[in-house]
């Protein structure tokens, strides 16, 4: 186990900080209340929650209140800083870089809506958009908010058969496409492949328009009267266009989420509580201010590129930064000078880029400048304390609080942190519960038996007692199953699926997810313990742990591992340092030496595949649509059999 009196937290709780814990605790419903005059309303609301954990389970915000979100990110800030940057998006292509103010990126999110509008678009349809990280994205966004449209943001990377399954769920009238896409030095043929999806659909798609966009200008096939120019349509408009004006409980946006079995579960988020928990989470957690750029490197299809690249920065008025490639092409150090280059002050972005960077020569980030930056954030997983301590040292040169931050698709914003400047940052830890945020660590029981809450230092399985303004109403056309993968677990709570550990302090560690316990001859041994152990050999860049059945043990410990030094590796000194850190009752039965870990694009570790790789079980690995890299499945199972011959 990691030392954590080597890595103790920086200074201490802010008063401010504990005061509004304290207002959240006495009064929630005027807190919240309060929070919700951060947007402009046509209808303020009287109330802030009517929502219910319990029965058939009811998320309610703000439900009397009417507004529009587009309004509230673009048209509010038009009498105020209509010149002020909005947007500043970098092409991977040198010289490729666009700014946008808020009066213009405002005209180019009514053309686009007014072009909505004349192909049919109205308000509850579903728009797809299904596009790099280009500005096009951020407009879609907003138009579609704009009119009333519900946007279903699809991964790029996306199999034909992953896009056609979502397409047929959401039922979207509309696909806002790219020619062809860019990561690196590949092309990502994203036309032709939504093209295949649409004919995997069959009479089962509702889509009745293609938008493309031409990203590189390349050819590709068109089919008449359903394919159009994204440019050419969008010209023909006006640069203004009126607002409909949503209840706060209609829907904003559809997320798809999968998990390790059943089809993508399609997350329904509000248009106001969601909005409300965007503002308040992004300028309470990174301590936002009026000249930030900040930049959030997650991709727009994933639940934090809705967070915080756009809706958060843009409804407290800041300026996004977007960049469309990839953080160390065409050479390392790629995103150190894209700071540089444009002055960013915040920084959010995965331990795995993190990891990615530790593996490089420390003179890449040191020989640039990086002395924009104020504060730093991470997302997507638990990061280890040497990954934390390298960020803080490395990238944010010692003096920039780092906000590692817990939270999920389901909770719309962060719920966990170390809010920058604010609460003291403790590498490894994911920090304290926000204002309003109730966390409850339960104890695990067997069948029919009351889970006892754990009070003050212990462990527990994760859950959260009360709502909060950005958590998710429910799954698209599937509130049953909702209640039951939310809310059965431990009744009366939200269950996050994580587990998590409370020091006597109140900061919470995450443990991991629940099922990523390992129950070794009684031993229970979360593998973010084990992986923390491992981080602690510098030719180790990168490890998952997993349990597998064992005819002896209940399971098995497996590890595998990534060398700084591709191929290189004694595997004996990964049990070595599991078994001196954890115990020699930890220590793997197993370690693979690979090259790389199949990631989801968000950069979390799909352990599901790593034990069904490691037990053999290959018939039925599951969707693989939502890896950042589906080919590296193949190359694993390759590796893994190498070593087990």
């Amino acid at each position: 186990m990691v030392d954590k009196a080597a890595y103790p937290a920086l200074g201490a709780v802010s008063d401010q900080y504990r005061q509004n814990v304290l207002e959240a605790e006495r009064d929630p419903e005027a807190f919240w209340l309060a929070q919700s005059r951060r947007l402009v309303w046509h209808n303020e609301p009287s109330h802030a929650s009517r929502s219910d954990f319990t029965g058939d389970v009811r998320i309610a915000w703000y439900e009397d209140g009417r507004l529009n979100v587009a309004e509230n990110c673009l048209d509010r800030y038009l009498l105020t800083q209509p010149d002020k940057a909005a947007v500043i998006w970098e092409g991977q292509e040198d010289g490729h870089r666009t700014v946008l103010t808020y009066r213009e990126l405002h005209a180019r999110v009514c053309r686009l809506a007014n072009t909505l509008r004349r192909l049919g678009v109205s308000k509850g349809d579903r728009v797809a958009i299904h596009l790099p990280m280009v500005v096009e994205g951020v407009v879609a966004m907003l138009a579609c908010a704009r009119i009333g449209a519900i946007h279903v943001v699809l991964f790029g990377g996306f199999s034909a058969e992953g896009l056609a399954e979502r397409l047929r769920d959401s039922q979207a009238v509309l696909v806002i496409t790219a020619d062809v896409a860019r990561r690196g030095a590949k092309l990502i043929p994203s036309k032709t492949t939504m093209d295949e999806a649409l004919v995997a659909c069959g009479a089962d798609s509702a889509v009745r328009t293609v938008l493309v966009v031409a990203v590189t200008g390349a050819t590709v096939p068109m089919q008449a009267g359903r394919d159009l120019s994204y440019e050419a349509e969008v010209a023909l408009e006006m640069p203004d266009s009126p607002v409909e004006v949503m209840d706060a409980c209609d829907p904003l946006f559809l997320l798809y989420t999968s998990g390790s079995t059943g089809r993508p579960k399609g997350v329904v988020h509000s248009s106001g509580g969601y909005l409300v928990w965007a503002s308040f989470t992004h300028e309470t957690v990174f301590n936002s201010q009026p000249d930030d750029i900040f930049w959030c490197t997650a991709d727009t299809s994933w639940i934090t590129g809705h967070t915080y690249e756009v809706y958060g920065p843009l409804v407290n008025g800041g300026t996004i930064m977007i960049y469309e490639g990839l953080p160390s092409w065409p050479a390392p150090g790629r995103w150190w000078d894209v700071i540089d280059r444009n002055g960013v002050t915040v920084f959010y972005t995965s331990p795995t880029v993190i990891r990615a960077a530790m593996r490089e020569d420390d003179h890449v980030v040191e020989s640039r400048s990086l002395a924009s930056l104020r504060v730093l954030g991470t997302v997507g997983e638990p990061i280890s304390p040497e990954a934390w301590q390298w960020f803080h040292d490395k990238v944010g040169r010692n003096c920039c609080p780092v906000a590692d931050t817990w939270w999920q698709t389901e909770t719309g914003g962060v719920m966990i942190t170390a809010s920058a400047g604010k609460v003291p940052g403790r590498p490894g830890a994911a920090g304290l519960p926000l204002p309003g945020v109730h966390v409850e660590l339960l104890a695990p029981a067997g069948a029919g038996q009351e889970q006892p809450v754990v009070e003050g230092a212990g462990e527990g399985l994760l859950c959260l007692s009360s709502s909060w303004p950005g958590q998710a109403m429910t799954l698209w056309q599937d509130h049953e199953r909702f209640r039951q993968t939310y809310f059965t677990t431990c009744p009366g709570r939200y269950f996050s699926g994580d587990g998590a550990r409370r020091e006597a302090d109140g900061y919470i560690w995450i443990t991991g997810r629940v099922d990523d316990v390992v129950n070794v001859s009684g031993h229970r041994i979360g593998t973010a313990e084990i992986e923390d152990a491992i981080a602690t050999d510098h030719e180790v860049v990168e490890s998952a742990a997993v349990g597998i059945p064992h005819d002896l043990k209940g399971q098995g410990l497996v590890v595998y591992v990534v060398p700084r030094e591709e191929g290189v590796l004694d595997t004996a000194r990964v049990r070595k340092v599991v078994a001196d850190s954890v115990g020699r009752y930890a220590a793997p039965e197993k370690v693979y030496v690979v090259r790389d870990l199949p990631k989801t694009r968000s950069g979390k570790i799909v352990r599901r595949l790593l034990r069904k790789i490691a037990a053999g079980e290959l018939e039925n690995l599951g969707d693989l649509s939502t890896l950042s890299d589906p080919d590296c499945v193949q190359a694993l199972i390759s590796q893994v059999a190498e070593q087990q011959g």
